[in-house]
């Protein structure tokens, strides 16, 4: 079972850690169908070396967008030396026929119902050319085979998905092309799901799910089942869950830390046209406050490019998530994605520039822009990290919070993500990472009690 690298992930121009951060859970869900006996390797081209000079009976890779070419490559490898070759992904749901000449047989769309029957099939010689996901369920399913993971090559090895999908439906996203033709969101069991985190050794948890609190009643279970297992989290919401009724005052109290929000845009118009609907209304302020209080720190997402974008976006973009003391950013020049509505709607207007798949990485222009030019959007995409991230800013935004504790938590956060590359990189080289975990625990960990700056006493409600 193979994860090719992004193209990016090599890139001189990228980082080492962001790429060493999470094992592949797909493809150790999927070695859970396996037999026992099974023999099964799994190889993460971000965190070690490929070994392709095997020969394996049965080869899986898992292909996304920007490693399309890349695993295209180790397929054709593989298959000229007589093994039977499955490409399942992301890229492969949207593009198929693309897929199907570097593969025996494809998957479309989530695992869980097709591989278990082309493991039976390949069993009795009957495999079929395309599996196509129908069933679309988390109930039951055996274990994640963890014992492939190598957890000191990573940062975060105690990542958990407990859901697929999400029930929104923007414009931009993968989503819905990957669930086409079935449920687009669903979860597991939530006494499943607590048996899953109890297997996971430390503290440590990262949601990887695309919206943590998306579906209330299954996320109060898992909230209420967490209480006493003394686990810091981080995971993923969007700003209308947040400030609806008290499911993040429950995550917090379960010890959420940390909470990725797709914020994309302040205009109303690139939310319309994006489809985001979760958005168009609601206060991010409000929301970014009730986050603050609970002492949960905020990675926010924004997306530059969308139609109604001027030359001001990035400045702007960027004062506010200062000025509102998010800990982290994460930016994005727009990119449609094959099998988005994004992507029909500018094939359809003849927007769309090339089909290089290495270069839809979302700090390419792939497209043709309005309102500004391809130049001044990767010129203010770059321009909008370096600026987040300078030790000003960073700074500036620790300082926005109003308690000690937080501020300091928010400058070892971002300054030690951002701003010790040379660090980072040794610790990768010399397969210490997993070592880290205690620090980024302490980072994330419940601050109790009062705190005394010069001014006078701080009432604290940091969790």
């Amino acid at each position: 079972m193979i994860l090719p690298a992004l193209t990016e992930a090599k890139s001189p121009y990228w980082r080492p850690i962001k790429y060493s951060l999470f094992p592949p859970l797909g493809l150790a869900t999927l070695a859970a169908y396996c037999d026992a006996d099974d023999e099964i390797t799994l190889q993460d081209e971000h965190v070690e070396t490929l070994q392709l000079n095997d020969d394996p009976q049965l080869v899986i890779i898992q292909v996304y967008i920007t490693n399309a070419y890349r695993a295209y490559a180790i397929a054709d490898h593989y298959r000229s030396k007589g093994c039977y070759v499955c490409l399942g992904g992301l890229h492969v749901t949207s593009l198929p026929e693309e897929a199907m000449p570097h593969a025996d047989s494809i998957f479309i769309g989530p695992g869980e119902d097709t591989f278990p029957q082309f493991l039976k099939d390949l069993k009795q010689r009957r495999t079929q050319k395309i599996y196509t996901s129908q069933q679309r369920t988390l109930h039951s399913i055996p274990p994640i085979r963890r014992d492939l993971i190598r957890r000191n090559l990573y940062l975060v090895p105690n990542s958990i998905v407990v859901s697929r999908g999400c029930p929104h439906h923007c414009d931009f996203c993968y989503k819905d092309a990957f669930f086409e033709g079935g449920r687009s969101f669903y979860v597991q069991k939530a006494d499943e799901a607590l048996a899953e985190i109890d297997r996971l050794p430390g503290r440590h948890l990262y949601f990887l799910d695309d919206h943590l609190l998306g579906d209330r009643k299954f996320a109060a279970a898992l909230f209420d089942g967490m209480q006493g297992m003394n686990r810091v989290f981080q995971g993923a919401s969007t700003v209308e869950a947040i400030l609806r009724g008290n499911l993040i005052e429950q995550a917090a109290a379960a010890g959420l830390r940390s909470v990725f929000i797709g914020f994309e845009t302040f205009s109303n118009h690139n939310l319309q046209q994006s489809n985001k609907k979760q958005n168009i209304g609601k206060d991010y302020t409000e929301a970014i406050r009730r986050l603050h209080d609970l002492g949960i720190m905020i990675n926010g997402s924004f997306v530059f490019g969308l139609d109604d974008d001027n030359e001001d976006v990035f400045k702007r973009t960027v004062d506010w998530a200062v000025n509102n003391g998010i800990t982290t950013c994460t930016f994005h020049i727009l990119t449609p994605y094959p099998g988005t509505a994004l992507y029909k709607r500018m094939q359809q207007q003849g927007r769309l520039l090339h089909s290089n798949w290495d270069l839809y990485d979302t700090r390419h222009v792939v497209y043709r822009t309005n309102g500004l030019s391809a130049e001044q959007l990767e010129r203010g995409y770059n321009w909008a990290y370096r600026n987040f991230y300078s030790w000003r800013n960073i700074t500036s935004a620790s300082l926005a919070h109003t308690e000690l504790k937080h501020m300091l938590k928010h400058f070892a956060y971002a300054g030690g993500w951002k701003k010790f590359e040379p660090l980072w990189n040794f610790i990768i080289k010399t397969k210490g990472l997993n070592q880290m975990l205690p620090l980024l625990e302490a980072i994330l960990s419940k601050v109790p009690g009062r705190q005394t700056l010069k001014h006078g006493p701080l009432q604290h409600s940091f969790n």
